[in-house]
């Protein structure tokens, strides 16, 4: 079934850099849509081989045309990484944002949530390794010994090392790399980039304007007023202890921590 498709954009991220809050911040009238993490792409990702034919024809439903926008931009689920390039490589159009910041408030956010933060951080550290092909020389015992947030340090570890390969790789041209605290503390002038980017005629929308969305004023996940929390002294010396290490792997692997921004 042939639909007609408007022009689809990625947001692609590393887990706990505001990239939800870009997804709403990218709902504007009369000119482009976020979507945050539809269920399809999760879909995908959790599928083998076989889903891959079906990858192009689902995103031309996901970017079906709406009256009043001129652009939809996905922001998929950080578990779905795996498949950037196929979904690059199905919307040949697309251009892609991949989104991060520093590992301290990623760490942060993973001990804040827990048992179940704690267990997600383990589990992205597997699945990362399985596919950015890295080999960081430590046996099944050093792994094992390995605590909860540095488990969960050298997935966001893992997740630069990708996002830099994809943003020098084949891809290069249609992707730009966006630092979720530089998006905080510049946020018109950052919508302005992501839409300008994609293609998108801004009209009379200026930076101010953008920055004045209403998707700023709550919390982007739970609802409600947004509350600043610190970390408590043990747990910022254990950050502090595992960003050392990190840097220490990263000086080894040519891996800037983090990223370096080519949006803006």
């Amino acid at each position: 079934m042939e639909v007609d498709a408007l022009p689809l954009h990625f947001i692609f991220h590393t887990a706990f850099c505001r990239s939800t809050l870009l997804a709403r911040a990218l709902n504007i009238p009369g000119i482009s849509m976020g979507m945050s993490e539809p269920g399809i792409i999760a879909s995908l990702a959790s599928g083998g081989p076989g889903v891959e034919p079906l990858i192009k024809p689902l995103l031309r439903l996901l970017g079906r045309k709406k009256a009043g926008i001129d652009a939809i931009f996905v922001k998929s689920t950080n578990h779905a990484n795996r498949l950037v390039p196929k979904l690059l490589g199905a919307q040949p159009d697309a251009r892609a944002v991949l989104m991060t910041n520093s590992v301290a408030p990623f760490l942060q956010s993973v001990r804040k949530r827990g048992l179940m933060g704690h267990r997600w951080g383990r589990r992205l550290y597997l699945e990362l390794q399985n596919y950015t092909g890295v080999d960081l020389g430590m046996s099944p015992e050093e792994q094992f010994s390995m605590t909860d947030l540095q488990a969960a340090g050298l997935a966001w570890l893992l997740s630069q090392y990708y996002f830099t390969r994809l943003a020098t790789g084949d891809f290069k041209d249609r992707v730009r790399t966006l630092d979720g605290d530089f998006f905080n503390e510049n946020r018109g002038e950052t919508i302005r980039a992501v839409l300008a980017f994609g293609g998108v005629d801004l009209g009379e929308h200026t930076a101010e304007v953008l920055g004045a969305n209403p998707a700023f004023t709550n919390h982007s996940k739970l609802g409600g007023p947004m509350v600043e929390t610190t970390a408590d002294k043990p747990t910022s010396e254990e950050i502090e202890q595992v960003e050392h290490w990190l840097g220490l792997i990263a000086g080894q692997m040519d891996v800037d921590m983090p990223l370096r921004q080519t949006l803006l």
